[in-house]
């Protein structure tokens, strides 16, 4: 049975793609086909073959179904920019339109076990007044949280989930991701976010000087989703 979610963070920087490749990892450990799409990223590098990014790098990698990069990534921008602006830029119509489509056909190839990952939090600008928390919606995928656990992440946490709720999509899990080991209060701010957040902890992620995917797995509950 093929389950399909869409991963976002409480900000930018948070580590959304550390826990999605983790996720991942975790799916192919437990014997589960996996696929990734990464509509767009900004801060891409130039390479002979085009412009890559590394988050999307990071999920192609733990794609155990054959997907391209351009699959993977259909939107790549240079600058390391809000996707907007650097849409803006290169005159690129960034739409939720433009980005449905490769995504809807991701999640065709049916794998065991998909994220679509966003960029930055959740209501990250696309063109005119949509955003990408849009692309959610019309994809209609549950949601999972990446938190950053940092001074303030509590109420970036909850209204992060409210504007999930919101848009009328369910809050499948949340990963407590430790940003900060010397957060004051660490214990009890990680007890408030298990009491308020509507949804179960998959997993507390360290920090880990190398915070590889095989390494995330560790720390994270899969079966929690189901």
């Amino acid at each position: 049975m093929s389950a399909a979610y869409f991963i976002t963070g409480t900000d930018t920087d948070v580590g959304k793609t550390t826990v999605a490749a983790g996720l991942l990892h975790a799916a192919r450990l437990a014997g589960r086909s996996t696929a990734a799409g990464k509509p767009v990223a900004s801060g891409c590098q130039v390479t002979s073959k085009g412009l890559r990014n590394a988050d999307a790098l990071a999920l192609l990698a733990e794609c155990s179904l054959p997907l391209t990069y351009a699959e993977v990534n259909p939107v790549a921008f240079e600058p390391a920019i809000a996707p907007h602006l650097a849409a803006r830029e290169a005159g690129v119509p960034l739409t939720v339109q433009s980005l449905l489509k490769p995504m809807q056909q991701i999640l065709a190839r049916q794998a065991d076990f998909t994220l679509i990952e966003g960029a930055g939090g959740w209501r990250v600008p696309l063109a005119d007044q949509a955003n990408l928390s849009d692309l959610a919606t019309a994809l209609k995928l549950p949601v999972i949280l990446v938190v950053g656990v940092r001074l303030g992440c509590i109420s970036h946490a909850l209204l992060t989930a409210e504007a999930i709720a919101r848009d009328g999509l369910p809050l499948a899990g949340w990963v407590a991701n430790i940003i900060d080991p010397k957060t004051s209060r660490l214990e009890e701010n990680l007890a408030t976010l298990a009491e308020r957040l509507p949804a179960p902890c998959l997993g507390r992620v360290p920090k880990l000087k190398h915070a590889g995917a095989d390494a995330v797995a560790e720390y994270l509950q899969l079966d929690l989703l189901d």
